[in-house]
């Protein structure tokens, strides 16, 4: 995946909804849910949602440490 591709993934996570375990969510929506409304189940989509934010933001960091050390 370029990295174009994986910035715009990475903005997609964070601002429009994202298919997790074959249901479409929106992190906002999640965060309402977990801490204003006290849905416990929407804490654990939260998760999933960091983790694929951590996996994304990895990747794009080692890419930028490959570019940075080729220049």
């Amino acid at each position: 995946m370029e990295y174009v591709d994986k910035y715009d993934y990475l903005k997609e996570l964070v601002l429009n909804e994202v298919d997790i375990d074959g249901k479409t969510f929106r992190l906002e929506e999640e965060f309402d849910k977990f801490f204003v409304k006290g849905n416990k189940t929407a804490g654990k989509r939260i998760r999933k949602f960091m983790q694929l934010i951590r996996r994304t933001a990895e990747d794009i960091r080692q890419d930028v440490q490959n570019y940075k050390k080729s220049i």
